[in-house]
């Protein structure tokens, strides 16, 4: 009896593992890891509902197409898009004369051969021969340690929003004389440190203007210059050889340096009335006068309706 029972439970232990599924062997190829993904056989099937968790990623696994073609596709079209209309942070366009600007003579947007900020353009020691190309939204140009001679007629032309101009330290020699005169919101104009010897027609809308360390000289200044420039407030004209005071000075003037130049003589209604003692010129506080072949103490009458007295040799 219990020989039958032994060969009874052998027969079913045989039966069982027989029916149990042999699972099939991976046999990887080598032929396929040179085949482009394009070529390869798509033994991939994808669930989309199918949580990201549950699915078991292997190194090294082919990308199935069905997830190829989600993704590959939406991001070549938008990489093309931008190639071909490249966007700014603000999403404005490049082309045409967009905030990147025009082409320079370099072939290059004036934004990508410069830095632009907005609507401020920085082209600061970039061995410029010439005023580039500008976006039409400029407020404030900065060309400072370049190698600009001449500024021309359209230099500046059709910009309408630009507040600033700094152009200190090229080899400006030659600026024309309507250079600036069409720039209709233009408050301050920096041209220090060049070789001007012509001070060009300037805007009524000037607040600060700097052109010390030039060649003005005794004519680089015609008559009345600064008559009409009713909202001047900083004026520097240092270390030009100048030998006078360029007047009329606006009443609007706060500050006036005209230090290191060849002032020898000063008349005593420069600044004030003469023939009005009750006249105040308040707003003129700051004038430098140090570094010029004058004294001071010569016409005391000079500063009678100023606050304060010019710095300078008394």
């Amino acid at each position: 009896m219990q020989t039958f029972v032994n060969v009874f439970l052998g027969f079913f232990i045989c039966e069982s593992l027989g029916a149990a599924p042999i699972p099939d062997t991976i046999i990887y190829d080598s032929e396929f890891y040179d085949i482009p993904l394009e070529e390869l056989p798509d033994p991939f099937v994808y669930d989309e509902n199918k949580q990201f968790d549950q699915v078991e990623a292997e190194t090294g696994t082919a990308l199935p197409y069905i997830i190829q073609e989600r993704y590959s596709a939406p991001l070549t079209e938008e990489t093309e898009d931008e190639a071909s209309t490249p966007k700014l942070i603000d999403g404005s366009s490049a082309q045409g004369s967009g905030v990147l600007g025009p082409q320079t003579q370099d072939g290059l947007p004036t934004c990508l051969l410069c830095t632009c900020l907005g609507t401020t353009v920085y082209c600061d020691d970039r061995e410029l021969d010439a005023v580039p190309p500008l976006p039409k939204k400029t407020t404030y140009f900065y060309s400072r340690y370049n190698r600009i001679r001449k500024i021309s007629r359209n230099d500046f032309a059709n910009l309408n929003n630009l507040k600033r101009i700094d152009l200190t330290a090229n080899f400006i020699s030659e600026i024309h004389k309507d250079a600036f005169q069409r720039l209709p919101q233009l408050q301050e104009l920096v041209l220090c440190d060049n070789r001007i010897r012509q001070l060009p027609e300037l805007p009524s809308t000037l607040t600060f203007l700097d052109v010390s360390k030039n060649r003005l000289g005794h004519k680089g200044i015609r008559n009345e210059a600064f008559k009409d420039l009713n909202e001047l407030q900083h004026l520097y004209i240092t270390d030009n050889n100048l030998d006078h005071i360029p007047l009329p000075l606006p009443e609007s003037l706060q500050a006036l340096h005209l230090q290191n130049n060849n002032i020898q003589e000063m008349n005593e209604d420069t600044f004030c009335k003469m023939r009005d003692f009750s006249y105040v010129r308040g707003a003129l506080e700051d004038i430098r006068l140090d570094g010029n072949p004058i004294n001071l103490s010569k016409t005391p009458y000079a500063y009678m309706c100023l606050p304060r007295l010019p710095v300078g040799n008394l």
